[in-house]
C-alpha cells in the first residue's frame, strides 16, 4: 500500500506555483478540464506525492468543502533552511522553529488558502 495525501485549492495553479516556491515541490502533472481549471496535480517533494485537485464551487456533493482543511506532515534534513525559505515566500508560520522533547526539530506553516505543511526532521 501507498499513501497520497490530497488536498483541495479553490485555485489550484496558484497552489502548485506557491508551494514548489515555498516548500520546493515539483510539478509532475496538471489536467485541465474544458475550462482551462486543474481537476487533478500531483507534486512531488521529501521522497513522496502529495495530489492537488480543484475545490468544486459549493464544495464536492459527496464529500463536503475541503479547501484549506487538509494537514501534512514531511520529514526533512534541513528544517533551518526550509523554514527561511517558507518565510520568504510569504508563509504564515503557525508554529515557531523548535526543538521537540522527542528530538525533532520542527516548524508548520499555512499555505494561502488555508492549509497546514509541518515540517521536521522526525522520520517515523
Amino acid at each position: 500500500m501507498t499513501i497520497y495525501p490530497s488536498l483541495r485549492y479553490h485555485d489550484v495553479r496558484a497552489a502548485i506555483d506557491w508551494l514548489a516556491e515555498a516548500y520546493g515541490l515539483t510539478e509532475l502533472a496538471a489536467h485541465a478540464d474544458a475550462e482551462n481549471v486543474i481537476v487533478h496535480a500531483e507534486l512531488s517533494g521529501f521522497g513522496g506525492i502529495v495530489m492537488l485537485g480543484a475545490e468544486p464551487e459549493g464544495g464536492d456533493p459527496r464529500f463536503g468543502s475541503h479547501a484549506g482543511h487538509g494537514w501534512n506532515y514531511l520529514s526533512t534534513d534541513d528544517v533551518d533552511g526550509l523554514h527561511e525559505r517558507a518565510v520568504a515566500a510569504g508563509a504564515t508560520i503557525v508554529r515557531e522553529l523548535q526543538d521537540t522533547d522527542y528530538g525533532s526539530r520542527e516548524f508548520s506553516s499555512r499555505d494561502p488558502e488555508g492549509n497546514i505543511w509541518s515540517f521536521g526532521t522526525y522520520a517515523p
